[in-house]
């Protein structure tokens, strides 16, 4: 289902094959065009997307649109700066299949409704699960072993707006000796993979640990977690969610570091240490998608105001962070 490629080469595009450095992005592309599994998602979207009528505009191409929201995702960009950055580069308008003498790029309202379809239908979510439901039949996920953890995803706190006020979903929460007012992004990861399985967004000011019933697949006989999570196999609805799978869970929970410096100088601290450095490193697997969400993705602030917007991005950020982790499996 690629966009059909134009019949004729433009002057642009000839000129365009003739240099010879392949750019980053040139790179980066043809690796999401192999490894993203275009008929399986516009399959889960098609049923909502609207179709051609005998009055206005014939809608556009759904996995062009698909293709340009993923552009937005991948380069962290607004609705019309993705618009100009699509015309600006050749390459591009070569991984959405437009050749300008023939067609125009779809424009940033054309786009924003895009967005506002998905989020409506919670299609991000099914993404995810579609995206997921591949990588388990490929055998990259989903093992017995899971590890949660949170991260922490600013918010625009100026009140230089309309409303004179911040985002009212948005919460403040102190880390350490700063305070950061904004929302938190919980995950479920695979052990082995480092890929995510189970996601959920709150105001900063949630504790982690009230999260951990729903980051659990079910399936689990172990789980990591960090020392935010102390005590969290004691919760009552972390106990309904396992008892209802009937599962044994192992529980890894790192230590508080006040707890291990109390410990007298000798061999019980030491194989203590020891321990937590072993928990520590399993644990580390659950930092790669955020770095790839907000370092490659540039997922570092939110652009949208409501709790139930920034969760429909993150979805799909996760999802094509799980395609991007395993790029090298999926490809052909």
């Amino acid at each position: 289902m690629n966009p059909t490629p134009p019949t004729q080469v433009s002057f642009a595009q000839a000129e365009y094959e003739k240099k010879k450095k392949r750019t980053r992005r040139e790179v980066f592309l043809e690796k999401m065009e192999q490894v993203v599994p275009w008929t399986r998602l516009t399959e889960v979207i098609e049923p909502h997307y609207p179709k051609s009528g005998k009055r206005g505009r014939p809608p556009i191409g759904l996995e062009r649109m698909l293709r340009m929201y993923f552009v937005q995702q991948w380069y962290g960009l607004a609705d019309e700066a993705v618009e100009d950055a699509i015309y600006d580069s050749q390459a591009l308008r070569n991984f959405m299949g437009i050749d300008l003498s023939r067609q125009s790029v779809p424009d940033a309202t054309t786009l924003m409704g895009f967005r506002h379809l998905l989020e409506a239908n919670d299609l991000t979510k099914a993404m995810l699960v579609e995206v997921n439901v591949m990588l388990m039949e490929r055998g990259l996920l989903m093992t017995k072993g899971t590890l949660v953890d949170a991260t922490l995803i600013a918010a625009p706190s100026s009140t230089k707006n309309k409303e004179h006020g911040r985002d009212p979903e948005m919460h403040q929460a102190k880390k350490g000796n700063q305070w950061h007012f904004g929302m938190k992004a919980h995950i479920g990861v695979d052990k082995d993979s480092g890929l995510v399985h189970t996601l959920t967004t709150t105001a900063a000011n949630v504790s982690d640990i009230s999260q951990t019933a729903a980051l659990l697949h079910g399936q689990e006989s172990d789980v990591w977690a960090d020392a935010g999570y102390v005590g969290v196999e004691k919760r009552e609805e972390v106990q309904q969610a396992l008892n209802t799978n009937e599962q044994t869970v192992q529980w890894h929970v790192a230590k508080r570091r006040s707890t291990i410096e109390k410990l007298a100088d000798g061999w019980q601290k030491s194989m203590a240490q020891a321990y937590e450095k072993l928990k520590a490193q399993v644990r580390s697997r659950v930092e790669h998608p955020f770095h790839v969400v907000k370092n490659i993705f540039k997922y570092k602030k939110t652009r949208y105001k409501g709790l139930a917007k920034n969760d429909a991005q993150l979805n799909v950020l996760f999802a094509l962070s799980n395609l991007y982790m395993v790029r090298a499996e999926l490809r052909p």
